[in-house]
């Protein structure tokens, strides 16, 4: 392949997908396939919302066959193969971490981060100690009655603004999670000694871009996010030419979109499988694909978060969960709905634990003529089955749903395949 060659849009729409584990279905299952899944992801990013189930669940279950919530836990807190780190929270490859504590370090120089370590030195101090002679410990474990109140996004007790400070720079690493609340643990107690070492910068810098082109999958060349690489355009571009004359990283452009876009070079034989029609022997899926069953995207996806749904589907698609609600547009939780290769509907989810009933609040399709399509129809159905057995509920409301016709052929969907 020549350098800079120019590939249509749904090629670049299924490389995305399809090296994301999305298309054209779910390849993987078990343990073994949530580890693929959460290497292939690169950055699993984690939130607390639960409204119909957390963003990082969401992302798991549309790519491992019979994922259950919260089943990244056990390869992150008790096998110990993965770490989450950073104000852009996010699950990544224990084998990375020296990567990343380059940026630690960095942290631990940030001005305002020195500034409240010297003002708070002594309850730094005090769960240092802790962490030595209780560890894991959590915010839950200190009365609030016997801590100093602090003002602070991160926490209201001195005591969890120093554990989360100590976690940013790399001396405090999570153990677990309940509630998605975290417990703290030394760093040498939870990483192999031979990972607590810091990557050299040149070296770790490289390491992020990397890692971004592989997150992306294709690399507009835009900054480094969400790696804590380099922030600005030019260094980054800098270092993805260095990339691209190792031999690592190649150019592409992509039909209707500006600028070079990057890729791995180890993975330009799966772009060329594309370019002849034909679907990688290793993304073949276990069992249904996404025209067999449509696929609700968590609204972190990689694919569709941050803008990129309009830039690879031209679907405007922004999570609203935190505008106010008159500047909302769709709703709360709004979820787009992946068919096939294209992004075709969007749907508001809730599931109601009090009744146990998952409920479609809004339903909103890009192209009305979608609605008459019995094949989505029935696809609409089949991936409402999963979605309501992965989340546990009773009954499924579609009331909201739209056309009538389109309502019925998913219902019957439903109950056929949860029959």
């Amino acid at each position: 392949m020549t350098t800079r060659r120019a590939i249509p849009q749904q090629v670049a729409r299924r490389f995305v997908l399809g090296r994301q584990g999305l298309w054209p279905g779910r390849r993987w299952e078990g343990v073994g396939g949530t580890e693929q899944a959460m290497r292939a992801v690169e950055n699993l990013q984690l939130d607390p919302l639960n409204i119909t189930a957390r963003s990082q669940d969401l992302m798991l279950h549309a790519r491992v066959a019979g994922y259950q919530p919260e089943g990244w836990q056990a390869l992150a807190y008790g096998e110990r193969r993965f770490f989450d780190w950073g104000g852009w929270l996010a699950v990544r490859p224990m084998e990375e971490l020296p990567y990343f504590r380059s940026y630690m370090r960095e942290a631990a120089r940030h001005p305002e981060l020195v500034s409240w370590a010297e003002t708070h030195a002594g309850v730094l101090d005090e769960m240092r100690a802790v962490l030595r002679e209780r560890g894991p410990v959590s915010n839950r474990d200190f009365e609030t009655k016997e801590r100093a109140r602090v003002s602070s996004y991160r926490g209201r007790k001195d005591s969890a603004v120093a554990l989360y400070h100590l976690w940013r720079v790399g001396e405090a690493m999570i153990s677990g999670r309940e509630r998605f609340e975290r417990s703290y643990d030394l760093t040498e107690r939870i990483a192999p000694a031979e990972l607590v070492r810091e990557a050299p910068r040149d070296e770790a810098e490289r390491f992020m871009v990397l890692k971004a082109v592989a997150f992306h999958g294709l690399h507009d060349g835009s900054r480094c996010f969400p790696m804590p690489g380099p922030t600005k355009v030019g260094p980054t571009r800098q270092r993805l030419a260095e990339l691209v004359a190792d031999g690592l990283v190649s150019e592409v452009t992509v039909e209707g979109q500006r600028g070079t876009h990057y890729l791995l070079t180890r993975e330009l034989p799966l772009l060329d499988e594309l370019m002849r029609g034909c679907v990688p022997a290793a993304w073949r899926p276990l069992g249904e694909t996404t025209l067999d069953a449509v696929t609700f995207l968590a609204p972190l996806d990689p694919v569709s978060a941050r803008g990129r749904a309009t830039k690879l589907f031209g679907f405007d698609y922004v999570w609203e969960v935190y505008k106010p609600q008159a500047q909302r547009r769709w709703g709360y939780y709004v979820l787009p709905i992946l068919y096939g290769d294209a992004l075709v509907a969007r749907a508001d989810l809730k599931l109601d634990r009090t009744s146990g009933t998952l409920q479609v609040l809004g339903f909103w399709l890009e192209d009305p003529a979608t609605g008459d399509d019995a094949a989505f129809g029935a696809a609409l159905g089949r991936g409402l089955a999963n979605l309501q057995r992965f989340v546990g509920a009773d009954k499924l409301d579609l009331a909201a749903v739209r056309p009538v016709a389109l309502r019925k052929e998913a219902r019957l969907a439903a109950r056929a395949a949860l029959a």
